[in-house]
């Protein structure tokens, strides 16, 4: 009870107080204003909003190829049970307890052309910068998707291995015929948490780039952003939380439904 009780304050709660915001006008100050579908008919028509759901869908695609297959390739590495592995794991893992924001300060100063460690303005390129925030992101949570493989590797019965060394397969055999087909719901699990986790990455944006340069980087959780704090329309700003909203859901269904991980026959498959 006590869960359903806090997810239902700090998410329900919130996500239907956003819906109905996405109705009305509101700066913040007085009482919202009904104005029908004004906010929605504004987000098909706004062409940064295609901008920006453009970027989100590169960043999101880009984050999953560079988080999963260096994940998985870590993942199953550190599965294994000897000691230097678990103290190298450890250390490893250490970037996944920074927050958000002290992450993206330090690689804002470190890649300060001035005082950084590199003497080139990446972040005032469009390609550098959202290359930039792509490897921020991936610098921190490469080890969280890490610890999801490790566990998933950890499941996959000894014995395959045993009767594919038997027959003669390498280690690459092993892991393209054993490890990779039995991670397979592993792999969506991740893929869930990472999609969903994109299309709601801002604090990185916000202190590298601030969505620039111009609006190069602006993705929908930095459009909000500046249409809630900077303009003070809060309907509208409430009409991209809850097409994020949405868009979060939809993707998370599809990808299940298409894995076939809701079919999955024992709760030790996919972590």
């Amino acid at each position: 009870m006590p869960g359903v009780l806090f997810f239902a304050f700090f998410a329900v709660v919130p996500m239907v107080l956003a819906f109905y915001l996405s109705f009305t006008s509101w700066d913040g100050l007085g009482d919202p204003q009904p104005v029908g579908l004004d906010n929605w008919r504004k987000l098909v028509n706004d062409d940064r909003m295609v901008q920006s759901l453009w970027l989100t869908v590169l960043l999101t695609a880009a984050s999953w190829v560079f988080q999963t297959v260096i994940a998985l390739l870590l993942g199953v590495w550190a599965a294994g049970r000897q000691r230097n592995r678990a103290v190298l794991s450890a250390i490893f893992f250490v970037p996944f307890l920074l927050s958000s924001t002290a992450i993206a300060l330090l690689f804002y100063a470190l890649l300060d052309p001035n005082f950084g460690i590199i003497q080139e303005n990446i972040l005032g390129s469009s390609s550098g910068a959202f290359l930039a925030i792509v490897f921020v992101g991936g610098w921190q949570f490469i080890p969280f998707h890490t610890l999801i493989y490790q566990g998933g590797a950890r499941q996959i019965p000894e014995v395959l291995y045993q009767a594919a060394a038997i027959d003669g397969a390498g280690r690459y055999r092993q892991f393209f015929s054993i490890t990779l087909p039995q991670l397979r719901h592993t792999v969506t699990t991740s893929t869930v948490l990472l999609v969903v986790g994109s299309l709601t990455y801002f604090e990185t944006v916000l202190i590298l780039t601030k969505g620039g340069p111009g609006t190069d980087t602006a993705i929908l959780p930095y459009l909000m952003y500046e249409a809630g704090f900077k303009s003070y329309d809060f309907g509208y700003a409430s009409a991209i939380a809850s097409f994020l909203v949405v868009a979060a859901t939809g993707l998370s269904l599809i990808l299940v439904r298409l894995t076939g991980f809701g079919s999955m026959r024992s709760t030790r498959e996919g972590m």
